[in-house]
C-alpha cells in the first residue's frame, strides 16, 4: 500500500527565472539531493521533494511530501529562497492552495525551567511546553526564537505566499537552530544543549548563560531529519553535533551497530552517551587547537570507511568546510548512496 502524498502546486513569476533556478541549485546541494535535466530541476530532501521547472518568464513548481507538516515546511524554505534570490527585484508567487495567513501551526511557546553546565563548555537548559509531544516525531532540530529581553513576544505568522512574516524593529527576534537533546512526554519538559563558544554573536548561547526560571522563548519546529533507518551507522561530528549524535545514540533500536567518533577540547568535554545499540565511541581532542581545523571529523569518516560496507549510514555535523570535503569524497571518491548519508555544516569559521 503506497503511503498518502501531500501535495502542492505554485507558479514563480520572476525577472530572471533562470539565474533562480541555478541559484537554488547551488544552495541546495549542502542540503538535499539535487538532480537537474535541462531547465527541469528536482530537490529531494528528507521529508519531501520539489519539482522545479523554467518555463518562459516563470518556474513551475510541484511539492510532494509524507505530511500536511512536512508539505509547509517545504513551501515555507523555498519560498523564502526564492525571495531572497530575488533581491531587488519583482518576485510574484502563488500557490494552488495558498496558505492560510495566521499563526505558525509547528510554533510552541516554551518557558525555561532550570539551566545549568554539564561540562565546561556545554550549557543545558530545560524548558516547559504545554504541547512537548509536538516535538517527538519529526525530526531532531527547531529554530529557538528570542524575543527583545523586556518586550511582549511578537510571533511569526504565515503569509499566503508560502513565507513566514518575521516581526521587525524593536520585536524582531533572534533565531538559531538547536536540537532537542530529551524530551520528557510525562513532565512535558525538553531539554536543550548549548555550546559555550567564544567570540561575538552568539546570542543562543548568550540566551542560555543568562536563562532564568519563566523566560519565555518561541520553538518552531521540529524538522532537519531524523534518525537514519538502517542498522549499521558511523556518527561524526564536533562539539556542536553531540546533541543530535546523542540523541539519535539514544533512540536507535537495539542491536544498531554505531561507530561514533567526536570531537571536542579535551577530556573534561566528554559526556556519557546511553544507547541500546552496539557502539564503539571514540573521542577525539584538539588540545587547544581552534575547532575546525585538524581535520578529526573527516579523517574519521575516511579511517572507518575502508572497511565499511555500502549500507553504512554516514552521518557528521562539523564546521562548513569539513562538512563539504566530506561531502565531496563521499559522492566522487565513494561513490556512496546518497541517500545512506546527512553531511551537515553546524557552523562556519
Amino acid at each position: 500500500m503506497m503511503a498518502e502524498r501531500f501535495t502542492a502546486s505554485g507558479v514563480a513569476i520572476a525577472v530572471d527565472p533562470g539565474k533562480m533556478l541555478d541559484e537554488l541549485c547551488a544552495h541546495f546541494v549542502e542540503h538535499s539531493t539535487v538532480n537537474r535535466d535541462g531547465d527541469l530541476v528536482t530537490l529531494e530532501m528528507t521529508i519531501g521533494k520539489a519539482d522545479i521547472r523554467h518555463e518562459g518568464r516563470a518556474l513551475a513548481i510541484e511539492l510532494s511530501c509524507r505530511s500536511a507538516r512536512a508539505l509547509q515546511n517545504v513551501r515555507s524554505v523555498l519560498a523564502e529562497h526564492l525571495f531572497e534570490f530575488a533581491g531587488e527585484d519583482r518576485l510574484e508567487l502563488t500557490w494552488s492552495d495558498a496558505p492560510k495567513a495566521d499563526r505558525l501551526p509547528d510554533l510552541r511557546e516554551i518557558r525555561v525551567v532550570s539551566a545549568r553546565n554539564i561540562s565546561p563548555h556545554m550549557r543545558r537548559v530545560t524548558v516547559a511546553c504545554d504541547d512537548a509531544r509536538h516535538f517527538a516525531h519529526g525530526g531532531l532540530h527547531f529554530r529557538l526564537l528570542i524575543p527583545p529581553k523586556g518586550r511582549v513576544p511578537v510571533w511569526p505568522k504565515l503569509r499566503a505566499d508560502g513565507r513566514i512574516e518575521w516581526a521587525k524593529g524593536e520585536d524582531a527576534l533572534t533565531v538559531r537552530i538547536y536540537t532537542f537533546r530529551n524530551i520528557n512526554l510525562e513532565r512535558g519538559e525538553i531539554d536543550i544543549d548549548f555550546v559555550l563558544h567564544e567570540g561575538e554573536n552568539m546570542p543562543g548561547a548568550e540566551w542560555a548563560v543568562n536563562a532564568r526560571p519563566g523566560d519565555i522563548a518561541g520553538a518552531l519546529g521540529p524538522g532537519g531529519g531524523g534518525v537514519p533507518d538502517a542498522t549499521s551507522m558511523i556518527l561524526a561530528g564536533d562539539e556542536t553535533a553531540l546533541p543530535a549524535i546523542s540523541r539519535m545514540a539514544a533512540e536507535i533500536p537495539a542491536g544498531t551497530r554505531l561507530r561514533i567518533f567526536l570531537e571536542v577540547d579535551s577530556p573534561s568535554e566528554e559526556l556519557p552517551l546511553v544507547s541500546a545499540g552496539i557502539v564503539d565511541l571514540t573521542w577525539m581532542h584538539r588540545n587547544g587547537a581552534p575547532a575546525g581545523t585538524l581535520g578529526l571529523v573527516e579523517g574519521a569518516i575516511r579511517n572507518a570507511l575502508a572497511d565499511a560496507d555500502g549500507d553504512t549510514f554516514v552521518w557528521a555535523g562539523c564546521e562548513r568546510s569539513e562538512a563539504k570535503r566530506i561531502r565531496d569524497f563521499l559522492k566522487t571518491e565513494r561513490g556512496h548512496d546518497r541517500h545512506r548519508m546527512s553531511i551537515g555544516a553546524y557552523w562556519e569559521r
